[in-house]
């Protein structure tokens, strides 16, 4: 068994219709692989309303209205300890290509984090731009994904102040993670770049562009390519 992992998850519950399942203390792909296979499990599970997977937790929201909670929990504790820990990792995951302008024009933090760095704006975006990034949880607002991990090379904390506005499709890092902001928000992580697209289709299903689990690769647009794209100048 990897030595990060608990499993069977701990189980505790956080209120009369939700458990929180824990499955480590350490952010690690093999503990992400794993918590995509209990969410993939539970979902067959009769009475529950929501699955909300995250980097070492799977909060499980279920109908006491309707369902008994102590056979709901039951079955929960039962379906997540009935993953095979020998299929982990054997499953392809579906790749997500975001092209972003790295610009001080709509990267307002690119200059500072290659000052701060030591290492020049070419490469930031290099090494930002050349890391397969995994969604590990979604949250925040519709559609921000939080991915993991930003080279340890241009990691940067989050900033003092936060800005009470980010535009709409702002790449930006914080720490060890690297987000794109679907919504215009408040946000005080380091912004490098700009997607022209859109992170978030309010008439799909799915909902979001970047599920739990997919793999991210940010892709470096010209100026002039960002703007045939749709995307927007300002913002700021």
């Amino acid at each position: 068994m990897i030595a990060p992992l608990i499993y069977p998850p701990q189980l505790d519950l956080v209120s009369d219709h939700a458990c929180l399942l824990t499955f480590s203390k350490v952010i690690d792909d093999t503990v992400a692989d794993v918590i995509a296979q209990v969410t993939k499990a539970l979902r067959t599970c009769e009475g529950i309303i929501d699955l909300v997977p995250s980097y070492t937790t799977l909060l499980v929201i279920f109908d006491t209205d309707h369902y008994d909670r102590f056979k709901i929990t039951n079955k929960i504790k039962s379906l997540s300890a009935s993953v095979d820990l020998n299929t982990i990792g054997n499953n392809e995951r579906r790749e997500v290509i975001i092209p972003v302008y790295y610009d001080p024009e709509v990267g307002p933090d690119l200059e500072e984090v290659a000052t701060q760095c030591q290492l020049s704006i070419e490469d930031v975006i290099r090494l930002h731009s050349s890391t397969r990034y995994r969604a590990f949880a979604i949250g925040f607002s519709p559609g921000f994904a939080f991915l993991g991990n930003t080279p340890e090379a241009i990691r940067m904390p989050r900033k003092t102040t936060p800005r009470l506005k980010v535009p709409l499709g702002s790449v930006a890092i914080a720490e060890q993670q690297t987000a794109v902001y679907p919504s215009i928000t408040p946000g005080g992580w380091q912004i490098l770049g700009r997607t022209p697209i859109a992170l978030v289709d309010w008439q799909s299903e799915s909902l979001a562009l970047i599920e739990v689990g997919d793999m991210v690769r940010f892709d470096p647009i010209t100026r002039d390519e960002f703007l045939a794209q749709g995307g927007q100048l300002n913002g700021f």
